[in-house]
């Protein structure tokens, strides 16, 4: 098995989930961090969540990493402060700001092939 350090970023996100991340296929991911960065002239609330590739058992559904973040201009949080979230193959990680092109994502990973 091969672990590779990747780096994923989407700016400009808009007030509509958009997918950051996806689990290529034959792939654990592990994901090390997540930062949200407020990239308007106001304040701004952001959501992260994670879309399960499962329709059915434990890993069936699509949860909310975080919800209604409040970000103050110019500033950033990192959501995963630590813990470490395991994501199968299929599974999708999307973040929204509550405004248009609101917030920059960067999400760090270790993928197991």
């Amino acid at each position: 098995m091969a672990n590779t350090f990747k780096l994923k970023t989407k700016a400009a996100i808009d007030a509509s989930l958009v997918t950051v991340y996806t689990v290529p296929s034959s792939t654990t991911t592990v994901i090390i961090g997540l930062t949200i960065s407020n990239v308007k002239g106001a304040a701004v609330t952001a959501d992260a969540q994670l879309v399960t590739a499962s329709s059915s058992g434990e890993n069936a559904d699509d949860v909310y990493i975080a919800k209604d973040i409040p970000l103050p201009t110019g500033s950033s949080v990192e959501i995963m402060a630590g813990n470490k979230i395991v994501l199968q193959s299929g599974d999708i990680i999307k973040v929204k700001a509550s405004v248009t092109d609101g917030v920059d994502a960067l999400l760090s990973v270790m993928e197991i092939t």
